[in-house]
């Protein structure tokens, strides 16, 4: 209880101190609060994200609305249409042709709760890791993050079907990775 309680006072004093939630630091209550300093980026476009892109693998190859990348060893696409305001990350996994349903159904699960932003998707006769969002309100960090999920769901297909270290509670993924880590451990007990 003593725990929860410092916790809870750090809690109230780091909202006091910071003027939170309206509250001022001073005693004067017509004293206006002063608003907080939002930065704001300027919106994405096809050559700011080119730009970025660019900085990452300095051998980016651009053709109309798409660019393509390599990441840690693995091919990204990117295509983006500003009058749609939409953009797309991808990364191929591999042929769409064999997925059984018991993998098709994994694969949504994951959707669901694991693969974070990034998604599972077919199309072409392939799979696919993907990343959609609207191009102009994507941050810098956004769309850094979005690479970073996309190739993660490639790299972990088959596997823990994760687009990062979390998984969002409610769906199906826990309860398998709990299952895994109950075979591995009664492996463990074996040796």
């Amino acid at each position: 209880m003593p725990r929860l309680f410092s916790v809870r006072a750090l809690l109230i004093a780091a909202l006091i101190g910071a003027g939170t939630y309206g509250l001022s630091q001073t005693a004067t209550p017509d004293a206006p609060t002063p608003e907080p300093e939002v930065v704001l980026e300027p919106p994405m476009t096809m050559a700011r994200m080119a730009e970025i892109i660019q900085a990452i693998d300095p051998e980016v190859a651009a053709a109309g609305n798409a660019i393509q990348f390599t990441l840690d060893d693995i091919p990204v696409i990117v295509i983006a249409d500003p009058r749609a305001n939409r953009m797309r990350a991808m990364v191929p996994i591999r042929s769409a042709e064999g997925l059984k349903a018991e993998e098709l159904m994994r694969l949504m699960q994951a959707n669901f709760d694991s693969a974070l932003d990034a998604r599972y998707a077919v199309a072409q006769g392939r799979l696919w890791g993907v990343f959609i969002h609207p191009l102009s309100s994507l941050e810098k960090d956004q769309l850094l993050s979005a690479f970073i999920q996309t190739i993660n769901v490639a790299r972990t297909y088959g596997q823990t079907y994760s687009g990062g270290a979390t998984v969002f509670g409610g769906g199906d993924s826990n309860g398998i990775y709990q299952e895994l880590l109950k075979e591995l451990q009664e492996l463990g007990e074996e040796i």
